[in-house]
Parts: C-alpha cells; structure tokens; sequence
C-alpha cells in the first residue's frame, strides 16, 4: 500500500499500524510540508488529530476518530461527572467544590472516608486519594483550586470495558493491589480475565455510545448489587490486551481496513 492511500493520523498512536500514515502533531500547521498539507485536507477522515486540532477539524465538517465529542472530555473529571449527571448514567455521588467557602463545607456532603481526586490531567490512578482525617482532606486541598469529591464505594477491584467505534473490543477485571484502594494496573494492579458481567458490559457501552465516545476505557465498579461507572479514560493504556494475547495494532488495523472506525 502506498502512502497515499493509507489512512493518515496526527498523534501517534496508529504508528504500528501499517495501513496508516503518521504525520504527528504541529500546533503551526504551516511546518507541515506541502504534500502533507495536502494529504490532510483531502483525507476523508483524520486519525487521532490531538486536542488542539479535534475541534478545528470539526468545525470545518472534516471526520475524525476519535470523534470531537471523544476529544472534549480527555482528562477532565469534572465534564465527565456532569455528562454522567445529565444523561442518568449510575455514577458514584459526586460535587466539586470551588472557593474556600465551599472546601468548608466538604464534610457536611461527604463523611469520611471519601474519595479525592486532582480532576484536571490526572491519569493511571495518580492524583487519586482516599481522604480518612480531616488532616488528609487538608493536605488535599493545598494542591487543587477545584476540589472534586466523591463518595467511596469500598471494593478491590473494578472493571475496565474498551469500547472502540461502536463495539467492545476488550473488558476485564482490575485487582488493586494490597493496602491500595486504586486498581490502576500503573501502580501495580493486576489483571483478571476472569468472565465480566453482562450488566457491566451493557452499562460500558451504554455510556460509550449515550457520551459519543468512540474510543475510550470505561471503568466500572460493582457495589451492593449495583454497577457505577467512576470514569472514562480516552487514553488507556494497552497491558489488559497484551495479558489477553491481544494484537492492539493488528486490531486497529483490521477495523481501519474493514471501515469500522
């Protein structure tokens, strides 16, 4: 296949992928050469196009993967938590709280223990805590200008659905390790490729489709015989598909190849 009918991407994510050219990232479009220029403006649809770009490809009515709407929520808590809120989608109790007045009223919500989190940027369980004093709430506080708090469900694991285009590709369960309420597997959770309930699994591709994400980890925790989702993660990492013996590049291939995403 010759690069000019390859699928062209700008982040690198597809860069394994043979039937995709990748062309990176730069924020000043005019440090593209021309031939590249041009592949981008012909390209039916762009790949992973980066935040900076997502919304500008939009709006000039150009098709991406991941979608726009995939882009909007990337690494903000705070979004997510209100498109769950709005669309009724089972989501752990949740408020932020601005300004020191409100951070006064944090335990009137929330009794602790409760779950803190930085809800800007943070990924891979950083920036996640579970707040048990009044001297760890405080300590919290001295690092966030907006304090996303968040009832906590006790559980050693959780689960991680992959939805990618319209379909689930990959799900399985995360243990946290010991002494550790988190089970990203970045601070050494483990996966279990033990059968996921079919609940969950509706529940993760509900969300996908209800928030118009087409490529995206969903995390869901199961507590007093219900399913919650806690958050999306649009840019998950691949270890779950490599423990399942799962070619994430050939995937990715295969559905480019076959117009699924």
């Amino acid at each position: 296949m010759n690069t000019v009918t390859k699928a062209i991407a700008l982040e690198g994510r597809l860069r394994d992928c043979k039937n995709v050219l990748t062309l990176g990232v730069r924020p000043n479009f005019s440090d593209y050469s021309r031939e590249e220029a041009a592949l981008i403006r012909k390209a039916k649809k762009i790949y992973y196009p980066s935040a900076f770009y997502a919304d500008l490809f939009d709006a000039m009515g150009k098709v991406t993967f991941p979608a726009y709407h995939t882009y909007k929520c990337v690494q903000d808590k705070i979004k997510q938590t209100a498109m769950f809120q709005l669309l009724d989608i089972p989501h752990p109790r949740t408020r932020v709280f601005y300004g020191r007045r409100q951070k006064e009223k944090i335990t009137r919500y929330f009794p602790l223990p409760c779950v803190a989190k930085i809800p800007r940027g943070s990924a891979m369980g950083y920036g996640v805590f579970l707040i048990r004093t009044a001297n760890e709430l405080k300590k919290y506080l001295e690092v966030t200008d907006a304090a996303y708090i968040q009832e906590y469900l006790p559980s050693n694991r959780d689960i991680r659905v992959v939805v990618i285009g319209r379909k689930i590709v990959h799900a399985y369960w995360r243990i946290a390790p010991e002494h550790d309420f988190r089970s990203n597997l970045s601070i050494g959770g483990k996966v279990e490729l033990e059968s996921v309930p079919q609940e969950a699994l509706e529940l993760a591709l509900h969300t996908a489709r209800a928030c118009r994400w087409d490529d995206v980890g969903i995390d869901i925790c199961h507590h007093n015989g219900n399913y919650f989702v806690l958050e999306a993660n649009m840019k998950y990492g691949r270890e779950g598909f490599r423990q399942a013996g799962l070619n994430y590049t050939e995937l990715m291939e295969s559905m480019i190849a076959n117009e699924e995403i």
